[in-house]
């Protein structure tokens, strides 16, 4: 069976429209920018178009630079629109209360952005709700603008349904505290947590119960089936090999690496069910989980600046001399030689 390629995710190009506003309120004229990473009028405007995440992360770091912000995350998330999230955002729009707008947007998330690490959650109780984005550590100059647009743009969204601002009662962010982290309070009733287990913020009851005066039921109904239809298609997956990939990205982490058993309980089958029906597709766990830490592990050496040690804690390596190892056993070469190769190239 051909290994299926894998790439770290991509996400909805709407995503860059609240980039390019941010940078338009600081001063500088996005559009050189953005045709640099391939992305002008006519990329912008095509249906369902997305955009790689490591390139999207390039763009994000590159706009920082240009402007010298590095709270610019922020303020993208100030600017977000629920219809930037394509057909999950405009049918969130449509929805009765706030809280259900919030359900609809994480639960079809897919539609608008896939990445292995995870998929975002809300956690429900009697009080509140989290709204829960995944893990992307280890943390850099790379990548802590799109914790920082997600947990902003989520509440400058809700707050667009109910024409008001609307403040978490609590935002717990993984990093620790950014030289710019005065700027998170405006997001929150009480100071932000640093260092925290999760990215999150929680919302109050209150805030869930919020009336959307735009909600129409036919129309918020018709939306739904709508994203049910695209979501069956876009996860529906031909075999079981497919399924432990898509699953083994999220359980690769922190110098550890999921075995047999872990995977069979996360598909409810006995272990010796999925041996067996592993060798009926012709393949082996062991098989697919050295493909998939190979494909992404080509894709962080190609596509980020992450360093070797990074990459093996993200690939579950014990440590960077035993994910070497491996890498020159997959590839011939070692990780350097590999990054180089592909600077020279590219």
């Amino acid at each position: 069976m051909p290994r299926p390629r894998l790439r770290l995710g991509d996400l909805a190009v709407g995503f860059v429209q609240p980039l390019a506003e941010a940078l338009r309120q600081l001063g500088h004229d996005p559009e050189p920018l953005l045709r640099r990473y391939g992305l002008d009028d006519v990329r912008l405007a095509e249906a369902c178009a997305r955009l790689s995440i490591p390139r999207y992360m390039h763009l994000g770091h590159a706009a920082i630079e240009l402007c010298g912000d590095p709270a610019l995350g922020l303020r993208m998330g100030s600017l977000s629109r629920l219809a930037q999230a394509g057909l999950a955002g405009v049918t969130a729009a449509q929805a009765p209360t706030l809280g259900e707008a919030a359900r609809t947007l994480l639960r079809f998330e897919p539609l608008y952005a896939a990445n292995y690490r995870g998929q975002s959650l809300f956690i429900e109780d009697a009080q509140g709700a989290w709204l829960r984005f995944y893990s992307i550590s280890p943390y850099n100059a790379y990548n802590r603008f799109v914790v920082d647009s997600l947990l902003a743009g989520w509440l400058a969204q809700l707050g667009h349904l109910a024409a008001r601002p609307i403040q978490a009662e609590r935002i717990e962010i993984e990093f620790d505290a950014p030289v710019y982290a005065a700027h998170y309070q405006a997001l929150s009733s009480t100071a932000p947590q640093f260092g925290a287990g999760s990215n999150q913020l929680r919302l109050a009851r209150a805030t869930l119960d919020l009336a959307n005066p735009q909600h129409c039921p036919s129309t918020w109904q018709h939306l739904l089936q709508l994203c049910e239809t695209e979501l069956a298609q876009r996860t529906r997956v031909r075999s079981l090999g497919e399924r432990i990939t898509h699953l083994l990205g999220p359980l690769l982490n922190g110098g550890r690496e999921p075995d047999l058993e872990e995977v069979a309980r996360h598909l409810q089958l006995p272990t010796w069910t999925l041996r067996r029906k592993l060798a009926e597709e012709g393949t082996r766990f062991r098989s697919l989980l050295n493909d998939t830490r190979r494909d992404l592990a080509e894709t962080y050496i190609r596509d980020t600046e992450l360093a070797f040690g990074e990459i093996a804690y993200l690939l579950g390596f014990a440590s960077a001399e035993a994910f070497q190892r491996a890498f020159k056993r997959w590839t011939g070469l070692t990780p350097g030689e590999f990054r180089r190769g592909q600077r020279r190239t590219g």
